[in-house]
């Protein structure tokens, strides 16, 4: 009977698990150290922004210096003009509303029609994200070789410009058509109910 051979696996598993648990306890606190960063940075739009600035500077020098990685830049590129059309994109499409005519939330298409908000379908912080997200992967994947495929780049700059021009002009169409621009700034605000003053009340009594 192999007595210390059973203890020997029994504190090889303890050993395992106590290991187990603290790499479990490291990516726990690793997680909601990043969470509150996020959760922190939120606010903060500008430097958001800037620092997304950077982080694409840096993609660009480094694929300009390397002369490769076209394909993943295309890719790149792709990824980046979905956002932007959900970014620029209603969370209720009216052209669906009006088929569907239900009585949630939706776009003024009158000028009697009482102003809401406008809703995005990418909200600005998960838009910043994901583009923050989709440039660092692409910067890792410079540094192998297996994905600098050997490509003419004006033709995926040509393709690209096609496309982004064709997305755009038909997403312009749908905000005239609809009459809504995906921005805060210019629009008209609630300022409560107008006061007659007293003296222009008694006048105008007969």
């Amino acid at each position: 009977m192999n007595v210390g051979g059973g203890g020997t696996d029994g504190a090889a598993g303890e050993s395992s698990s106590a290991a187990s648990s603290a790499i479990s306890k490291w990516v726990f606190s690793m997680s909601r150290g990043y969470q509150h960063m996020l959760d922190k940075s939120t606010p903060q739009v500008l430097n958001r922004w800037i620092f997304l600035v950077v982080i694409a500077f840096i993609y660009t020098v480094r694929v300009y210096f390397v002369e490769g990685f076209y394909i993943i830049t295309y890719g790149l590129g792709i990824y980046v003009l979905q956002l932007l059309i959900a970014f620029l994109s209603p969370q209720v499409d009216p052209e669906f509303q009006e088929l569907t005519a239900d009585d949630g939330p939706s776009l003024p298409t009158r000028g009697s029609d009482e102003f809401r908000p406008f809703v995005r379908r990418l909200p600005e912080f998960k838009f910043w994200y994901s583009l923050t997200k989709a440039f660092c992967v692409a910067f890792v994947l410079t540094f192998f070789s297996a994905f600098d495929v050997p490509v003419f780049w004006p033709i995926l700059l040509f393709y690209w410009l096609v496309l982004f021009i064709s997305t755009m002009k038909r997403q312009i169409m749908h905000m005239i058509k609809y009459r809504y621009v995906p921005f805060t700034f210019g629009k008209q605000r609630y300022t409560g109910k107008k006061v007659v003053p007293s003296d222009d009340a008694s006048i105008s009594r007969p």
